[in-house]
């Protein structure tokens, strides 16, 4: 057995069906996704903030 057959496998989310919702459904999910982007981006700009100061103390 592989110890990658051990690991969870991270499954690609479904696209969520449009078709159905109305024009203000539809606008409160753009401002949801819109809020999560923004939120991945701050997390991804801390990461660049640590990798920066630890690049920095091993002087890289």
């Amino acid at each position: 057995m592989d110890p990658e057959d051990l690991e969870p496998r991270l499954r690609k989310a479904q696209p969520k069906p449009l078709d159905g919702l109305s024009i203000a459904e539809l606008e409160e999910y753009v401002a949801g996704l819109e809020a999560e982007i923004v939120r991945a981006r701050g997390v991804i700009a801390g990461k660049q903030s640590h990798k920066s100061a630890v690049d920095a103390l091993f002087k890289r």
